[in-house]
């Protein structure tokens, strides 16, 4: 697979692109995010001369601001870029570290949790990477100033804006425990109680950090002023930094994942994030069926199957890599797809317990972000971005505004014991000194004669399924309709619970039926998931089309 990585040649490196979105409207520019405010701030510094790298520093740094229960610069993220000047495709992995005092001992006790310690207060804080990654990205790819690109998110979070019911939403869900949390309660609800919509939430501290960051460069946040308040707040809150985890933070470069389904090009992030390796097992198992011949229910049956496989790998061999000696080339090969394949039956369903020995569980809900752009010159970035739960730990870092994530959750911390998102995993997971989660976050691009697809969304242990389905769309038909792609009702398996989850509302009874049929159980969910952002460049004709998921409206 490796052989495969750098061979990766875009059909189309246009210089001037027509943008339109789904009703061939005109678009602004080429951005698509979950949030208006971060998608004007990325199309300012494009109108500015930035590029798609300076972009989405702006993007970023804004929906860090504009929605604080997703992202931030307390968490981390991955970023798939390509460089149309070098025509080189790269992944950036800002994702989280374990502080170097934090081991599985403080969070469970006789194999049972300690309470929520890795989900709610300074506890479950991991070292951010956001900071790095932004400067990173102006300082390798970008032809702006860093604080130019940080800005908008400067400006929106000193003079506020007026938060909307998709924010008071998601408020909800976390309100007691932000309640516990004074600066966190002071920041983010009006008077200690929900927002009404409408209200202007206001972020000054943030503001200030942010400025400061822009001014100094992120080695403030990591080995300055900022490190040393956000490691006294924490460490007040009997969290386990110290001020060498932030000042030995840095961000990684890997090689992406690169691979092969029905004639397209798929690039996608590799490990920590399981969601590449994942793909390309599910990938690499239905290359073996005669796909358009099937119906709707059997399509659905195989790609459960398939996924069911691929998450029961991602729980037993995948972690860290510099920490885990992970088989990629054995998990991802054709030769091993083959031998999956073989256990699954057209007419009925595989048992989870015949895959694995690990137990059952209950799941929860999650939050994260993505964004897709792409500039006149070709330069692409699909990047997604998390603080994992809504509002991450629920704990701000003292005066610095800088809301911290709860991504020590996404660690395994016992053989059989669920995280948050009800996903299990084994000593490859396992909570250790500078060790980065293993995470479901999956930033793509997928090329074919057709053009090339900018994908990915947040959604928890859900995001691999979601991107499988996106893909599976793009690639069963001729006819590209982004609005289709971003929309279309998804259902998820994830191992453990043995249980298809599906959408309200997304799914025929017969469908429901035919799928029990199967063996499979299925559960419809409580609420949709998912918040889709894509970007088709359609190849030979200089027009570029986006769409947004309507869940995220």
């Amino acid at each position: 697979m490796k052989k495969e990585i750098n061979s990766l040649i875009f059909f189309t490196l246009l210089y001037s692109y027509v943008i339109v979105c789904l009703a061939s409207e005109p678009l602004k520019c080429g951005i698509r995010s979950a949030h208006p405010l971060a998608t004007n701030a990325g199309c300012k510094i494009l109108e500015q001369g930035g590029n798609a790298f300076d972009a989405a520093v702006a993007v970023t740094s804004t929906l860090g601001v504009v929605e604080p229960f997703s992202s931030g610069i307390g968490g981390g993220g991955f970023f798939l870029l390509y460089d149309a000047e070098s025509r080189e495709t790269s992944f950036m992995d800002a994702r989280e570290v374990a502080p170097r005092r934090s081991k599985t001992s403080f969070y469970v006790d006789d194999g049972k949790p300690l309470g929520k310690l890795s989900i709610e207060g300074a506890t479950a804080a991991a070292i951010p990477g956001i900071p790095a990654a932004l400067e990173l990205l102006v300082n390798k790819y970008g032809s702006i100033s860093f604080k130019n690109s940080l800005a908008s998110a400067i400006r929106i979070a000193n003079q506020g804006f007026e938060v909307d019911q998709r924010y008071i939403k998601l408020t909800k869900y976390r309100l007691e425990r932000i309640r516990r949390d004074p600066v966190t309660a002071n920041i983010f609800l009006q008077d200690g109680a929900l927002p009404k919509e409408g209200w202007l939430l206001k972020q000054t501290a943030l503001s200030q950090t942010l400025k400061l960051i822009g001014e100094k460069g992120a080695d403030v946040f990591y080995n300055g002023q900022i490190a040393k308040r956000m490691t006294s707040a924490v460490q007040a809150g009997n969290g386990f930094w110290e001020e060498s985890d932030l000042r030995d933070y840095r961000v990684i470069f890997r090689e992406p994942i690169n691979f092969l389904f029905r004639g397209a090009r798929i690039t996608t992030a590799p490990l920590p994030s399981s969601g590449g390796l994942v793909m390309a097992q599910v990938f690499q198992i239905l290359e073996g069926y005669n796909l358009e011949t099937l119906s709707e229910v059997e399509l659905a049956h195989l790609v459960v199957e398939a996924m069911k496989r691929g998450y029961s790998d991602r729980a037993i061999y995948m972690g860290d890599p510099r920490f885990v000696d992970v088989p990629v080339e054995k998990l991802a090969s054709k030769d091993y797809a083959q031998k999956r394949r073989e256990g699954i039956r057209l007419d009925s369903s595989t048992p989870s317990r015949n895959l694995s020995k690990l137990h059952s569980f209950s799941d929860e809900s999650q939050e994260t972000t993505h964004f897709s752009i792409v500039d006149k010159k070709g330069n692409m970035v699909s990047a997604t971005l998390s603080i994992n739960g809504l509002f991450g730990s629920a704990f701000t870092a003292g005066d610095t505004g800088v809301l911290l994530n709860n991504h020590m959750n996404d660690f395994v911390l016992g053989t059989g014991i669920p995280n948050m998102y009800g996903l299990v995993g084994t000593e490859a997971n396992l909570i250790e000194p500078r060790k980065r989660p293993l995470s479901s976050m999956t930033p793509t691009f997928v090329e074919d004669k057709k053009g090339i697809l900018i994908i990915g969304t947040p959604g928890g242990s859900r995001i691999i399924s979601m991107v499988i389905l996106g893909i599976l769309d793009y690639v069963l038909n001729e006819n590209v309709d982004v609005g289709r792609i971003v929309s279309k009702p998804r259902y998820h398996h994830q191992f453990i619970p043995d249980r298809i989850e599906i959408e309200p509302g997304g799914f025929a009874q017969n469908w429901i039926d035919g799928i029990k049929r199967r063996g499979h159980e299925v559960k419809i969910g409580s609420r949709k998931w998912g918040n889709m952002q894509t970007i088709f460049i359609q190849a030979g004709s200089n027009v570029v089309f986006g769409a947004s998921d309507p869940r995220g409206r």
